[in-house]
């Protein structure tokens, strides 16, 4: 899904560089006219290398070139010279991207580490020159090897971001207005279902210049992990994510049940969300008394910790922060 500049999803055509030619040639020089083989071997073809980038929070920079073709090894020479190796093609990405095999989605692996350098293809080797194929019974081979062909194939590459701090909520639960909150992050905010059609990442800012980065997850609706309303494109961010803040809206009808059933969306996508700390936050909360707090409190789930808060008049979220920071700790 894309919105802007945010691409968390491609598929690329890619393929590495056949290997070199290996040299069939007789060494000459003068007085020497029939000298033994002194052909030298191919240059490798050149690698597919995909490379981890901590600056880099998009995939949007392959949405318009998708084919990567690494160059050919070149050929072996005289005096058993070996030939240059292709030049490598690096394909930068975001920390936390995965790479799937294009056909059979199989995972092939992720990257999560700035600098990391795994090789998608690898470039065929080059021949082997004729000095290789020097026997008592044949002195002067006059064949070499040809190189071998490179690798090609297509690849979906996905983003999981990296955050420590997930927002779990329905459309339209104040999940945005929260991020725009407490960080400087500015997200779409509307009064209506699917403002949010793109994970935005906030950095909110801690005591003492320590700070943690939130993300704002697209609306859950129930039926998600099935593909309903956006899918579960975007359940599989909060993955990434330490700690899952639920948000629920305190004019909500049932704020118990909207929990559970944004809880059974996670399980039935992924079992291990739910072994994830969890922390519920009451949100609109600047229209309750101290009454009615205690009321929705007795109703709210016990296996997970909850706090009340306003984004409007910022009630609460001081203490959020708080309990957050304590619980990444």
């Amino acid at each position: 899904m894309t919105e802007g500049n945010f691409v968390d999803y491609i598929k690329i055509h890619a393929k590495s560089g056949k290997g070199g030619q290996g040299s069939a040639h007789l060494h000459r020089e003068k007085y020497i006219d029939k000298g033994g083989p002194d052909g030298g071997d191919g240059g490798r073809g050149g690698h597919i290398i995909i490379r981890a980038n901590k600056e880099m929070w998009t995939l949007f920079h392959l949405k318009f070139k998708q084919h990567f073709r690494a160059t050919q090894g070149g050929a072996g020479s005289k005096s058993r010279s070996t030939g240059k190796d292709g030049d490598d093609i690096y394909i930068d990405v975001p920390l936390g991207t995965i790479v799937k095999d294009g056909e059979t989605q199989e995972k092939l692996f992720e990257v999560t580490e700035h600098g990391e350098e795994i090789i998608l293809l690898e470039g065929g080797k080059g021949g082997r020159g004729n000095w290789h194929f020097k026997s008592s019974t044949n002195q002067t081979p006059r064949y070499a090897q040809p190189g071998v062909e490179g690798q090609e194939g297509w690849f979906q590459i996905e983003l999981k971001i990296l955050a420590d701090v997930g927002l779990v909520g329905f459309p339209n639960a104040g999940k945005s207005t929260l991020l725009a909150t407490i960080t400087s992050a500015k997200p779409k905010i509307a009064d209506y279902a699917f403002t949010t059609l793109k994970p935005n990442l906030g950095i909110v800012k801690y005591r003492d210049f320590r700070s943690f980065v939130m993300a704002d997850i697209p609306g859950i609706i129930e039926g998600a992990a099935e593909g309903k309303g956006l899918g579960h494109r975007f359940l599989r961010h909060i993955e990434r994510n330490s700690t899952l803040l639920f948000l629920i809206p305190a004019d909500s009808d049932d704020i118990q049940n909207e929990y559970e059933i944004l809880l059974n969306e996670l399980r039935k996508h992924n079992p291990e969300l739910i072994d994830k700390q969890r922390l519920l936050a009451i949100s609109k909360s600047d229209m309750l008394d101290e009454e009615l707090m205690e009321e929705i409190s007795k109703e709210l789930p016990e296996d997970v910790e909850h706090i009340f808060i306003s984004s409007v008049t910022q009630q609460g979220i001081k203490e959020l922060k708080d309990k957050l920071w304590t619980m990444l700790q």
